[in-house]
Order: structure tokens, then C-alpha cells, then sequence
């Protein structure tokens, strides 16, 4: 029986570690146990990129580089997709024809890559699909 995994995008994975993101914290958290759990999360290089660099400079109360290098180590057990040369021509009509930033279709590109059944991230709009990936926003309801 096959198990659909589920791409985290680089928002997500941030509100998991940053305790001053409030309920996002609290939904993100419960969220990654589920996947570390299941182990159907799915990251791509460019995840984890955004993922360093916000935990260490972007936040409120930045954690040390250590600390996050530490955290991506963990995260390496996950299936981790590597962007190409391919996943840049991909994205580049992904963003064309979706009318998303490019750094977005890249997101798009590596869950595909994955074969996917949904992207959890906040920049998208929930409930709308893509390549026929479901794009969810798990702080849709807090609005």
C-alpha cells in the first residue's frame, strides 16, 4: 500500500522551530510530528537553504547556525528533492503558466519531482491544485 507524501515548503518547516510564531507554531509543530511519524514529509535543498538562512538571521530571536545545522541534519532523513538544470526549465513554464513567483514554481518543481499528492506551504491559495498536487494552507482558518 502506498502512502502519498506530503512536500513541506520553507514557511512551515520555520514555524515548526520559531516559538514566537504563536498558533503557527502550535499547527506546524503538530504537523511535522505527523510526517516524522509517518514518514511521508518530503524537502527539497531549497528548503532547507530558506529554512538556514531565516532560523539564523530572519526571526525575532534567531537560533544559532549550530543549532539549525543540527536541525537540517535530522531533516536529511527526509526525502530531500535536488533542483537541476531540468527543475529550472520546469519551473520557469510552471511559473509562466501559473502566474507564481519563480522561486514558488521551484517548490512546484521538486514536489513533482517527489510525486506528491500535496504542497503544505501559506503562499499559495488553499484548495488549489497544481500539476495535480493539492496546494494547502494549514493556517487557512486562523483568518
Amino acid at each position: 500500500m502506498s502512502v502519498d507524501k506530503i512536500f513541506v515548503d520553507t514557511n512551515i518547516l520555520v514555524y515548526g522551530h520559531d516559538k514566537d510564531a504563536g498558533q503557527k507554531n502550535h499547527i506546524a509543530q503538530n504537523l511535522l510530528t505527523e510526517l516524522w511519524n509517518s514518514r511521508r514529509g518530503v524537502l527539497s535543498i531549497q528548503v532547507l537553504q530558506e529554512f538556514y538562512v531565516t532560523l539564523t538571521r530572519k526571526v525575532s530571536h534567531p537560533l544559532s547556525p549550530s543549532a539549525v545545522r543540527n536541525l537540517i541534519r535530522d531533516y536529511i532523513s527526509w526525502q530531500v528533492e535536488v533542483n537541476d538544470t531540468d527543475s529550472v526549465l520546469k519551473a520557469s513554464r510552471i511559473e509562466e503558466n501559473y502566474r507564481i513567483s519563480f522561486w514558488d514554481a521551484l517548490i512546484v518543481t521538486a514536489a513533482m519531482k517527489a510525486k506528491v499528492s500535496k504542497i503544505l506551504s501559506e503562499d499559495f491559495q488553499s484548495g488549489q491544485m497544481i500539476e495535480g498536487m493539492l496546494l494547502e494552507n494549514p493556517f487557512h482558518s486562523m483568518r
